[in-house]
């Protein structure tokens, strides 16, 4: 008979996965540095050091570039609030605490780089980046891994598609950026955060073999509920709704390129170990991604609609400039 095991009891039999997925990260991950992939040559003095300052004719980033960097930017940003949920969800002990350390040391990284390319290049306002910034992280974090006492499950599976939405969101900014050394420095960022998602995946798995009713509860509420961790953000509906629009993170991709792969790789809805309670749960998921599917299907018209709509506004806009010269 399945039994629900408790925080200590989890964190005790998952140790040794813990420390084996550690090694194999530590073996795998490449140790990079930030200063190698922004264009220093390309920097000059701000005003307060006799140069001048930012004005919006400096960006070489279309609008979709410079939302999606922010938002980026910002969620890197955050990393405090993101190791203090971790280390309250995990343990500072052990396998686990080397591994939100190097995690942690990690992400810290992508921040770096990511603001050091922008100001460098004078991609947005830095004023108002840091002014963002500052609301941001002043704010905090609230992640559906900390809404229950009993997190270390809601924590491996939250962080598990997290990290490979991040992934999706990096590397598509990079190619929206029109600029390689952008997209250069974002697949790197993205290679880091699939790394990631592998040891949060595999923790998550092993997790679902040792406790698979009480695993499994977890994984569907997240996939119900999940949110990026940028959602408290400034002006963060605004900038979600424009990458959204532009393809660089949807509904479409959530489902089929986040959520999708990572079930499969559980073999969620392959699995016969599951008690009755289990089973339900399952149906009530899989009753989900089919209403995900649909409004994914709904969102993907609507766009196409609305960028055929625009399309057609330039054509006339351009026909009409044309019969005036």
């Amino acid at each position: 008979m399945p039994r629900n095991l408790s925080q200590l009891e989890l964190l005790i039999e998952l140790e040794p996965v813990a420390e084996r997925e550690l090694n194999r990260h530590l073996a795998t991950a490449k140790n990079w540095q930030p200063h190698e992939y922004v264009p220093w040559s390309e920097g000059r003095n701000f005003a307060a050091m006799g140069g001048a300052d930012w004005e919006p004719s400096q960006s070489r980033l279309s609008e979709v570039a410079k939302a999606a960097m922010v938002v980026n930017l910002l969620t890197e940003d955050n990393l405090p609030s993101y190791h203090r949920e971790i280390a309250e969800n995990f343990s500072t002990d052990g396998a686990w605490g080397s591994w939100v350390g190097r995690w942690t040391a990690e992400e810290n990284r992508h921040g770096i780089t990511m603001r050091d390319y922008l100001v460098v290049t004078r991609g947005v306002d830095p004023v108002a980046l840091e002014h963002a910034r500052m609301v941001h992280m002043t704010k905090g974090a609230d992640t559906p891994a900390a809404w229950d006492d009993t997190n270390v499950l809601y924590g491996l599976a939250y962080v598990t598609f997290q990290e490979l939405a991040t992934r999706v969101s990096h590397r598509n900014t990079g190619k929206v950026c029109n600029d390689p050394i952008a997209d250069k420095m974002l697949q790197r960022i993205a290679a880091d955060e699939n790394l990631h998602m592998v040891f949060y995946r595999n923790m998550c798995g092993a997790a679902l073999d040792l406790a698979p009713d009480q695993t499994l509860e977890a994984i569907a509420m997240i996939v119900r509920k999940f949110q990026m961790p940028g959602v408290g953000m400034p002006d963060f509906r605004r900038k979600a709704a424009l990458i959204a629009k532009h393809g660089i993170y949807d509904p479409p991709q959530h489902r089929e390129d986040v959520l999708l792969p990572v079930l499969r790789q559980w073999n969620v809805f392959g699995r016969n170990d599951f008690s009755a309670s289990g089973e339900r749960c399952r149906e009530e998921l899989n009753a989900f991604l089919e209403k995900l599917e649909r409004d994914a299907a709904r969102f993907e018209e609507r766009r196409d609609r609305i960028l055929m709509a625009e399309a057609a506004r330039r054509l006339s806009t351009d026909a009409d400039d044309s019969g005036r010269v």
